[in-house]
């Protein structure tokens, strides 16, 4: 974490100056904003949040919720969120509080007894090292929670504005806010009455139900799987021995549980199998009460014995798989004639069982995906074209989840004679971990996706998946971290230039490059970076050397990165790395020993690997979506 490069900093030094509409937010919720999210679930909060460092994008988000969630529905926290986490500043502090899961037990009828249960296979959860970042379950309200002290702590002092329900909406033809907004007031002194308010973007993170993907049109396609579960968050006497694991539990008279410990060492969840639905028995099935849901469990998880004390929450569902035919309000009939004015993400456009824990994670790199979006459209740094990219993106990914999710929730609802081997349910776990773990996403060629041509230069760093951290040393202090660890959610393009190896007698590849990328009339931070804004404002320019970093002369290293920061024009020695001995990260991840510069987009996903003397292709890619800021000469 950098600070004191405006002064010397006594207090929490997460807390950022106040700027732009921070300075002075109103504390009502105002009549003209320039983007309102409907929603504070995990894809609102993700968007407020990550448009909170824009100081000069007024951002407000509502719900219909008088305060805080007590209490969410979705635990269930995959690697990649916990990467994101990371990029947002809490995810060691949410790992401390959080259950770990390290192993699943697969349980399976006893062969010589079917009506009792005995375990079977126990993978570990993580078997072939996917991510460094652990598998974690916490309660959905903490992770908002994190988020809003992240708003709050943000320039624009952002918070949310709890207590006004979505109606409904109308996008005009052209106007600096087109976008008309009715709420209503659903607590307080002045509840029940209207609130209209005009915005130039809207998002609707508003769930299943939502009413902005009602308000747009949007059509679901998908169906139900006509097979119900009852859920419960409990505290309860067992003698089951694997209630600290995660575990799926089938029984030979039919039925399972999926079990998920909860944070705090006592609650643990159970997702019970309530059997298929038929039309004439919905409603029944629906009112299933929690000593019904209890007795199923009770009689799958024979000869345990289950005495239930508490119970945190509770409900019933059937598993449900839709997407929508789109994520913004632009018809399919004129998508490029016109910019998308209103978006949905989350459940409000995709909605599968809970049993994958991909729910809340998908939701949220939804709404990393638009924010940063609309922060560069609104701040004037990309065109709003961009903006068409986020349905062409993500509707492709939750179709992706849809698809796996049948399969999944499908093995899961299947009577154990059902299966061709009992160890069919883990053997699926094991080979689909990657998905699980949100890391198989890869976004297709773009105006933010260049072109895997030059791919064979880091191999381990595919085009369009996210940034795979590795480990390294910074060379001014000799600490050893994780490159993509310090990859921040503040809104910022990444540029890695992986240096060539040294060579008596050839001139470095390397320094031809920074010397263009510093000074060039066509370099990429003189076209791209605000005319009295940092440097590094916009592209983050790092550099990994070859050697290790006792062998690294910070004194020659170029001055593109060690740029200026601060009214103080201090230097920033935080963008310099070395290998690190044991992981050499250029081995690790295939990287060309004649070096390449990979750009990673400010969601941390790849967006480009090109050779170090290819600085025309690159000026070009940034110049699809970055607008030039200032004059070439």
């Amino acid at each position: 974490m950098q600070f004191h490069h405006h002064g010397y900093v006594s207090g929490d030094p997460r807390v950022q100056p106040a700027a732009g509409v921070g300075l002075d937010r109103p504390e009502e919720l105002p009549d003209e904003v320039d983007v309102l999210v409907v929603g504070t679930g995990p894809a609102g909060m993700i968007t407020a949040a990550q448009l909170s460092q824009f100081p000069d994008v007024v951002t407000r988000i509502v719900d219909r919720r008088p305060e805080r969630l007590a209490i969410g529905q979705a635990d269930g926290i995959q690697a990649r969120s916990v990467e994101t986490f990371q990029a947002f500043g809490f995810a060691g502090r949410i790992a401390e509080e959080a259950y770990r899961i390290t192993e699943m037990c697969f349980w399976h009828p006893d062969p010589d007894d079917p009506a009792r249960i005995v375990r079977g296979e126990r993978p570990p959860d993580d078997p072939s090292g996917i991510s460094e970042f652990p598998h974690l379950i916490v309660n959905q309200a903490r992770v908002l929670d994190y988020f809003a002290e992240f708003m709050a702590f943000a320039p624009t002092r952002m918070r949310p504005d709890y207590g006004y329900e979505f109606r409904d909406l109308e996008v005009a033809d052209q106007g600096g806010h087109p976008v008309t907004v009715r709420l209503v007031r659903t607590s307080g002194a002045d509840a029940g009455s209207e609130k209209v308010v005009r915005a130039r973007y809207v998002v609707g993170a508003d769930g299943a139900h939502s009413g902005v993907r009602r308000a747009i049109g949007c059509t679901q396609t998908g169906d139900s799987a006509f097979h119900a579960w009852g859920v419960m968050d409990v505290l309860a006497v067992t003698d089951f021995p694997d209630i600290r694991l995660k575990c799926a539990i089938q029984s030979g008279a039919g039925g399972s549980i999926l079990l998920i410990p909860r944070e705090g060492g006592h609650l643990f969840r159970m997702y019970v199998d309530l059997g298929d639905v038929r039309p004439e028995t919905r409603d029944a099935v629906r009112a299933t009460t929690i000593e019904q849901i209890v007795d199923h469990a009770q009689a799958i998880l024979r000869p345990y014995s289950l005495d239930v004390k508490d119970v945190a929450w509770h409900s019933v569902y059937e598993v449900g798989h839709r997407v929508t035919d789109r994520f913004d309000d632009v018809p399919l009939d004129e998508v490029g004639t016109r910019t998308p004015r209103v978006f949905i993400a989350g459940d409000a456009c995709h909605t599968h069982s809970a049993k994958a824990g991909q729910g809340m994670n998908v939701s949220m790199q939804d709404g990393f995906n638009l924010a940063w979006k609309l922060g560069y459209v609104l701040s004037g740094r990309s065109p709003d074209s961009l903006l068409a990219t986020y349905s062409q993106e993500r509707q492709v990914i939750a179709q992706d989840l849809i698809d796996f999710d049948r399969q999944w929730s499908s093995l899961m609802a299947k009577k154990p004679d059902e299966l061709a081997d009992p160890a069919e349910l883990a053997a699926f776990y094991v080979r689909t971990t990657e998905f699980l773990f949100g890391f198989m996403t890869q976004y297709p060629p773009s105006m933010v996706v260049a072109e895997p041509v030059h791919q064979g230069l880091a191999t381990g760093f595919p085009v369009g998946k996210r940034f795979k951290s590795a480990p390294v040393v910074r060379v001014a202090d000799a600490n050893p971290l994780h490159l993509g660890h310090q990859h921040r959610a503040d809104g910022r393009w990444r540029v890695y230039a992986f240096a060539d190896r040294p060579a008596a007698g050839r001139p470095s590849a390397l320094a031809a490059w920074a010397r263009w990328m510093a000074g060039a009339a066509d370099s990429p931070v003189h076209a791209h970076t605000p005319a009295g804004a940092q440097r590094d404002s916009v592209l983050d320019v790092k550099v990994v050397y070859q050697q290790r970093h006792t062998d690294v002369d910070l004194a020659a290293v170029p001055a593109v990165f060690l740029p200026r920061t601060g009214p103080f024009a201090l230097v920033d020695h935080e963008k310099v790395f070395a290998v690190d001995p044991e992981h050499d990260v250029f081995a690790e991840r295939g990287v060309d020993r004649d070096g390449c510069v990979v750009v990673v987009r400010p969601d941390q996903y790849v967006a480009a690997v090109l050779p170090l003397d290819a600085t025309d292709e690159l000026a070009a890619f940034l110049r699809r979506h970055l607008l030039v800021q200032v004059p070439v000469h």
